[in-house]
C-alpha cells in the first residue's frame, strides 16, 4: 500500500465523460490499496471565462474578489469527481482550499503556499475514503479565498503530495509525457523514460508547457517524484527524479524554445557605477522580469550598449518605464524587437562534458542562423534568434545533439 496523489489538467477533466473516464483511472488505484488524494482543475475553458467575466465587470477590481470567482471552476470539478467517485461504490469526498486547509501568503492572484495541514485527510485516508482535493485555491490569513497563479493546480498537487508524504504526484495530462523537444515541431523528438528535476525546471521555464515551473521546483526541494502521464492511454509517463535516480546522464536531454521573449537595446548608456541599477531598478519596481542581459565593452571609455529580454507582454510597459527615465540614464536611443525566440539546449550532462555550447554555435552558423544574445547556466546553453528562424533551429539542434528517434 502507498499513498499517492493524482493531478487532472483541465483537457483531462473537460466533460462529465472525461471526468468519468479519471475516476476510473482512481477508483483502480483506491481498490489496489492505495491511499489516494485526486487534485483536479477546472474544466478545460473555464477558468479563461471566469477570468472574461471579471475583466468585463471591471477595469480596475479587487483581486480578493477576482480569486473569489476564479476559483470557482475548480470547487464545480472537485464536486463532480466526489460525485461520480461515490456514484461507482468508491468512499469520497471533496475538499477546497480553505477546508483543507491550504495555507497561503496575502499575494491574491499569485499566492505561494506556506502550509498544509493534512491532518483530516488523512484521518479519512484510515476509513478508506479517497480525497478530491480543488486545485489553485487556498485561504490566506484572513480567511480570504487566495489563488495559485496560472497553472496553480499543479503547485496544488506537489504541495500536497510533500505534506502528505507521497510516494509519488501523478500529473495526469493531454501528453503522455516529458519530450526531447516539442513533437509539433520536431517530428522524431523522444519519450524521455526519465528527467532530471534540474533539466525539468529549466525545460518548463525555458518554453515547456507540461508541467508549472513553481510546482517543479516545490517537487525539487521537498525530493517529490513525479510522473507525468497521458489521462488518454496507458503508457507509463516521463519520471521526474532526483539526479542520483538516473544511472547514464545524457549530455543534453533536450531543446526547448520560448516565444514569449522580446528584445530591448539601449545605445550610447553613460558607462559609470550604478548604470545598470538605474535601468534594472525602475523595470522591477513595474514588476518586469529581465531575462538574457548583455553589456558592450566601452568603446571609447565613455559610454556602452546595454541589451536585455522581457516577456512579450512587458516589452509596451517596459519601453514606457525606460523612456520615462532617459533623463536620468542620459542613453541616446532606445530600440525594441519583438520578433525573437529564445532557443535553449538543456542536460545535466554538461556539468561534466566541454563543447556544448561550441556545438550549438556551429550548428547555428551552418543553417545561416545569426545569434543575437547568449546566455548560460551550470545545465543550459540559451541564445536569442530571429523569430522566423525557430523551426530550423529547434530540429537542427535537436539532430545535432542525437536527439531524433530511430
Amino acid at each position: 500500500m502507498a499513498r499517492i496523489v493524482m493531478k487532472f489538467g483541465g483537457t483531462s477533466v473537460a466533460d462529465l465523460e472525461l471526468i468519468r473516464m479519471a475516476a476510473r483511472r482512481v477508483k483502480a488505484e483506491a481498490e489496489s490499496g492505495h491511499e489516494v488524494a485526486v487534485v483536479v482543475s477546472a474544466m478545460a475553458g473555464v477558468t479563461n471565462q471566469l477570468v472574461d467575466y471579471v475583466d468585463r465587470a471591471a477595469k480596475l477590481f479587487d483581486l480578493r474578489e477576482y480569486d473569489v470567482v476564479v476559483s470557482s471552476g475548480e470547487q464545480v470539478t472537485s464536486g463532480l469527481m466526489a460525485v461520480i467517485l461515490q456514484d461507482m461504490g468508491v468512499p469520497a469526498r471533496s475538499w477546497l482550499g480553505w477546508q483543507i486547509p491550504l495555507l497561503t501568503d496575502e499575494a491574491h492572484g499569485n499566492a505561494r503556499i506556506e502550509n498544509v495541514d493534512t491532518t483530516d485527510i488523512v484521518r479519512r485516508f484510515a476509513d478508506g475514503q479517497v480525497a478530491v482535493v480543488a486545485g489553485f485555491q487556498g485561504i490566506d490569513p484572513h480567511g480570504r479565498i487566495t489563488t495559485l497563479g496560472r497553472g496553480g493546480t499543479d503547485t496544488s498537487a506537489v504541495a500536497l503530495a510533500a505534506a502528505l508524504g507521497a510516494r509519488r504526484c501523478d500529473i495526469y495530462t493531454d501528453v503522455d509525457g516529458v519530450y526531447t523537444s516539442d513533437p509539433r515541431i520536431v517530428a522524431k523528438a523522444r519519450k524521455l523514460d526519465k528527467v532530471t528535476y534540474e533539466e525539468m525546471l529549466e525545460m518548463a521555464s525555458l518554453g515547456a508547457k507540461v508541467l508549472q515551473t513553481r510546482s517543479v521546483e516545490l517537487a525539487m526541494k521537498h525530493r517529490v517524484r513525479l510522473r507525468v502521464r497521458s489521462s488518454f492511454d496507458e503508457s507509463p509517463g516521463t519520471l521526474v527524479v532526483d539526479e542520483d535516480e538516473i544511472v547514464e546522464k545524457a549530455i543534453v536531454s533536450g531543446i526547448a524554445y520560448s516565444r514569449d521573449e522580446a528584445k530591448v537595446t539601449l545605445i550610447n548608456v553613460p558607462d559609470r557605477p550604478g548604470t545598470a541599477a538605474r535601468i534594472f531598478g525602475p523595470l522591477a519596481d513595474a514588476g518586469i522580469n529581465v531575462d538574457m542581459i548583455v553589456q558592450n565593452a566601452a568603446v571609447d571609455e565613455k559610454t556602452t550598449g546595454m541589451t536585455f529580454t522581457v516577456r512579450k507582454t512587458d516589452l509596451e510597459r517596459a519601453v514606457e518605464v525606460l523612456k520615462r527615465q532617459q533623463p536620468d540614464l542620459g542613453y541616446g536611443e532606445l530600440s525594441a524587437d519583438s520578433n525573437v525566440v529564445k532557443v535553449s539546449v538543456i542536460g545535466v550532462g554538461m556539468r561534466s562534458h566541454a563543447g556544448v555550447a561550441q556545438s550549438m554555435f556551429k550548428t547555428l552558423a551552418e543553417k545561416g542562423i545569426n545569434i543575437q544574445v547568449i546566455s548560460t547556466s551550470e545545465i543550459k546553453v540559451s541564445v536569442l534568434v530571429a523569430e522566423e528562424y525557430t523551426e530550423l533551429a529547434v530540429r537542427s539542434l535537436h539532430t545535432a545533439y542525437g536527439l531524433d528517434a530511430d
